[in-house]
């Protein structure tokens, strides 16, 4: 699996795991939860200056331990000889924090190589979200071992300010005795330091054994959750307090006003409200219990997430007010969480028969209020009528954060998007002889990882471009991670890029090119595609938008090779030239064109809307709707969701880009808005 690969599937990490419909469009899974932060809570309280030099014997012995025990990833099983808390506190003329980290481990290994990584020997990772904004803000990454430091790659961040936040703010020290080992660390947080002022932090540590096969270790953490320097969200809190402040424990119950509403919110939110910087977040059971420790004060608790189960939360009107009382528990706050008020904009009739570019106020309104409705900073939309692009606009943000403006050069991931256009570039091939459609693949390059399985030996190029290869949609998916095939090739339908991928490597193969270079050659030039690229480079870097989490941007994780499932970055406007240039049927011979809007594949979706039809041609998604035939694709990276679909005989479409999860919600209101109105859903 390509780093690059890795990096967007690390980022869906952030997302309830769930099962994406419009199985065509589905690039990754993602495996679990996105919340402000993981629950976990220390108060540090004042101490004096100490000097950190790797001896304790200068920290004060009253200090309260907080374990260090959760297994952020999977189900790696701890080790009975490794365990660890950490005692915090500060000092505020310092404006700093102390950490004192004591671990306990029979072995010790350092890693002296070239080679050496965080994850090849024992070490200590310090996750530190200084600014703690309650919109979200950068997480930085501190890897410290006996003879390794390092720190995070800060061009990778959507928080341009955490570069100012280094390796100048932050003193390690590590120590061993017998079996031991202890790391000394400060925080200089300057004016970020605060009393009663919420911190992220959390805290890893590797435990590599000399019995360890190649690859392998055991982790731990305070908080709960991996994927921590991708996100502030899945830190804990260190709240600085003065010394005679007292915590007190406060609980309470939520529930939904609507009854018939099952899943609950798994955090409550709990801010202060004289000092809106003084906030925590309490788990929730499955019961819809919280309990948490909080200072003397005036509270309002609410729930965090905007959506919980696909159900839009109406946070500003579901809020309990409390107080805290010194040295008085059970503090009960029934929290009543109530639903937005849906949106009813879609018409009975769609309106782009009829749509006047020159009066787009009323197209404009209705993005904007999807965009405000479902949370979604940024849309590049193209509208096609009468075979033209008849209005093009972009609205919102590249990053909810930075609020910088989305416009027409703004690159959005496409996804599976991707797809087609690779597709198309594959036709061309075959109609130069470069490549038989139809001649198995193994015999232009073996695929090594599936050997094993004598029916690989059947897949063609045609059964990548119609998803019938057998092969998953994602080898990682697997129990075992490793590649399988589900099916015979060719006897069914099963959505694959894993499928793709191969058929990206047959193309390096034959061709003896970088397959972006192909692509280039065979789409992008012909079709005058000036604005599309599959992997960083400078201008990427400058004009790629973020994803989002719901309000939460995420990192631009930009491709390092390409991928041809998932890796298209583009915008609306520019993409138009691959659509209209299907449409006018541009660049490929017509027997070629044949073949690609040929019904090849049946699927069989639940989302598929009632006397519709969907097939997949040579990479295109075709359908047989009311509205005569329709062709295109979506795109589904986690925190990117587009589409773009055209309807042939009226000659008229959308593309739409969006940079949020929440993204389809928008695309499929967009296609009932423009084409088939309301009286045409399953509602």
């Amino acid at each position: 699996m390509s780093l690059s690969l890795q990096a967007n599937i690390l980022k869906l990490s952030f997302l309830s795991a769930f099962l994406f419909v419009h199985i065509e469009v589905m690039a990754f899974v993602p495996p679990s939860n996105n919340l402000l932060s993981n629950g976990a809570l220390a108060y540090a309280y004042p101490m004096d200056p100490i000097t950190i030099d790797g001896n304790a014997k200068d920290w004060p012995t009253t200090l309260e331990k907080h374990p260090i025990a959760i297994t952020p990833y999977g189900e790696l099983p701890k080790k009975e000889d490794f365990s660890a808390y950490f005692q915090v506190g500060h000092n505020l003329n310092e404006k700093a924090l102390y950490v004192l980290i004591t671990v306990i481990d029979d072995n010790h290994v350092v890693d002296n190589s070239e080679n050496a990584t965080w994850i090849t020997q024992d070490s200590y990772a310090l996750y530190v979200d200084y600014k703690h904004d309650w919109n979200g803000s950068g997480v930085n990454l501190f890897q410290f071992g006996e003879s390794f430091k390092r720190d995070y790659d800060y061009t990778a961040s959507w928080d341009p300010e955490i570069k100012h936040f280094n390796w100048d703010n932050v003193t390690i020290k590590m120590s061993r005795n017998g079996s031991t080992s202890i790391y000394e660390v400060k925080i200089d947080l300057g004016d970020y330091f605060q009393l009663n002022k919420s911190i992220g932090i959390d805290h890893v540590l590797v435990d590599k054994d000399p019995e360890d096969e190649d690859g392998t270790f055991t982790f731990i953490s305070w908080g709960a959750n991996g994927g921590k320097s991708q996100s502030a969200t899945r830190l804990g809190d260190v709240i600085p307090i003065a010394e005679n402040s007292k915590v007190s424990e406060v609980s309470g119950k939520l529930s939904w006003e609507d009854t018939t509403i099952e899943e609950l919110p798994d955090r409550v939110t709990l801010v202060d409200k004289n000092n809106s910087k003084l906030w925590s977040v309490a788990n929730v059971d499955t019961l819809g219990h919280f309990t948490t420790m909080l200072p003397s004060g005036r509270y309002l608790a609410k729930p965090y997430w905007d959506f919980i189960g696909g159900y839009p939360v109406d946070i500003e009107n579901s809020k309990a007010f409390f107080e805290v009382k010194p040295n008085k528990a059970n503090q009960n706050i029934d929290l009543i969480v109530k639903t937005k008020t849906p949106l009813n904009l879609i018409p009975k009739k769609g309106i782009l028969e009829n749509f006047d570019p020159n009066n787009p106020k009323a197209l404009d309104n209705f993005i904007t209020a999807y965009q405000d409705y479902y949370v979604i900073p940024g849309v590049s939309l193209a509208i096609i009528k009468d075979g033209k692009v008849v209005y093009h606009k972009t609205y919102g943000n590249k990053n909810a954060v930075t609020r910088e403006a989305v416009n027409s050069q703004t690159l959005f991931e496409a996804a599976s998007i991707t797809k087609p256009v690779f597709a198309f570039a594959v036709c061309r091939l075959a109609e130069k002889g470069i490549i038989d459609l139809d001649k198995p693949l193994y015999t232009y390059l073996p695929f090594e990882d599936i050997a094993h399985d004598e029916r690989y030996k059947l897949i063609t190029a045609r059964h990548v471009l119609t998803h019938q290869t057998g092969f998953p949609n994602w080898a990682w998916v697997n129990e075992d991670g490793k590649i399988d095939i589900k099916f015979t090739p060719g006897t069914d339908y099963g959505y694959s890029g894993e499928g793709f991928e191969y058929l990206k490597r047959v193309v390096n193969k034959i061709t003896g090119k970088d397959v972006e270079d192909v692509v280039k050659e065979e789409v992008l030039d012909p079709l005058g595609m000036k604005n599309t690229y599959f992997t960083k480079n400078d201008y990427m870097r400058t004009h790629v938008s973020n994803g989002h989490f719901g309000r939460f941007a995420s990192p631009a994780n930009l491709p390092n090779e390409p991928g041809m499932a998932w890796s298209m970055h583009t915008e609306a406007k520019d993409f138009s030239n691959f659509a209209l240039g299907l449409l006018e049927r541009k660049v490929l011979k017509p027997e070629t064109y044949e073949d690609v809007f040929k019904t090849h594949t049946v699927v069989d979706d639940d989302d598929i809307k009632e006397s519709w039809e969907r097939y997949f041609g040579l990479g295109i998604s075709i359908e047989k709707t009311p509205f005569g035939p329709t062709f295109g694709h979506g795109g589904n990276n986690g925190d990117f969701r587009c589409q773009f679909k055209l309807f042939t005989q009226l000659n008229s479409g959308f593309i739409i880009f969006t940079n949020s999860n929440h993204g389809d919600d928008l695309v499929n209101a967009l296609e009932e808005y423009l084409i088939t109105g309301k009286q045409h859903t399953n509602d």
